[in-house]
């Protein structure tokens, strides 16, 4: 028997950071929105834990236990007192350290296909606190839709979304160090404000209005993530050069967003983002998608 579980990406419409807390951590206010490219993460009894994967850029996930998607089988095994003796097979169709939670959402995806394989029964509330336990982007890979994250981003509000959204990702050779981008916000934003979310956004979010949406975009990590990877300029303005109605930098980058008005700019953009050579390649997608979601009994 084996259990396969499907995951989204995710963008965030608005990341306001506030400075460090003394835990390391920094209070954010992360709009968060899954989007309609997916992994799937397939679970099956073995022997011992084992982790596999297969996909675009595989060669760069860890398959030892420092994969997020390991650790959630050790944590749920370890709370419901039973070894964690299961083959973790992850098919990635998200970047990989690309900004989007491609191994939050593995994390997400192999809890809820351990629970399923081992029968656990454990409530949403318990997978969501071994999801914060997890990591501050995987509660949201769980629930998917659209929500606000505050705290470090594990504590999250539903939010409601109106219509569907067009985008475009540009994938950028190589990854940027989520810590080393946190770390250049510091140093660049010394004294940062706590953060919020504007109403305006919630309210395009609400309404389903791309044009006041793409007013509204940004992204306090951006700054830092320019002063890291200056490149990421070119692939912004090209993009915006094509036609989008909003471009940023998605979390911590590399991987660019850009907000369009519809399917066909979706794929103009998309083109011409490939073909301007600042990027390595772009994928185009939609908002909300499901979070989580079982695919086999």
């Amino acid at each position: 028997m084996s259990v396969t579980v499907r995951v989204p990406a995710k963008v965030n419409v608005r990341l306001a950071v506030g400075p460090a807390r003394p835990d390391g951590f920094h209070d954010l206010a992360n709009v968060f929105l899954a989007v309609s490219l997916y992994d799937e993460v397939t679970a099956a009894p073995a022997p011992s834990l084992r982790v596999t994967c297969e996909g675009p850029d595989a060669d760069r996930v860890p398959l030892d236990r420092t994969n997020l998607a390991a650790r959630a089988a050790e944590l749920l095994a370890a709370r419901y007192g039973i070894e964690p003796a299961v083959h973790l097979h992850i098919a990635k169709d998200i970047p990989v350290a690309g900004g989007m939670a491609g191994g939050s959402a593995d994390g997400a995806g192999a809890l809820l296909a351990c629970d399923a394989l081992w029968g656990t029964g454990a409530s949403r509330a318990e997978l969501l606190d071994i999801c914060a336990e997890l990591g501050s982007d995987v509660p949201f890979s769980l629930v998917g839709g659209a929500a606000l994250g505050t705290g470090r981003g594990e504590r999250l509000t539903a939010l409601p979304v109106g219509g569907e959204f067009h985008w475009v990702f540009a994938l950028a050779d190589g990854g940027l160090s989520t810590p080393a981008v946190y770390a250049e916000f510091d140093r660049l934003t010394p004294d940062a404000p706590a953060p919020d979310a504007p109403p305006a956004l919630l309210d395009a979010l609400r309404t389903g209005d791309t044009a006041a949406l793409a007013g509204a975009l940004a992204n306090d990590l951006q700054p830092a993530a320019l002063s890291l990877r200056p490149s990421l300029a070119d692939t912004l303005a090209a993009g915006t050069a094509a036609g989008a109605l909003a471009a940023l930098v998605s979390g911590s980058g590399p991987t660019t967003a850009f907000l369009v008005k519809d399917a066909e700019s979706a794929r103009s953009v998309a083109a011409a983002l490939t073909a301007s050579g600042t990027c390595r390649t772009a994928r185009t997608a939609t908002s909300p998608a499901p979070g989580a979601l079982l695919l086999t009994p």
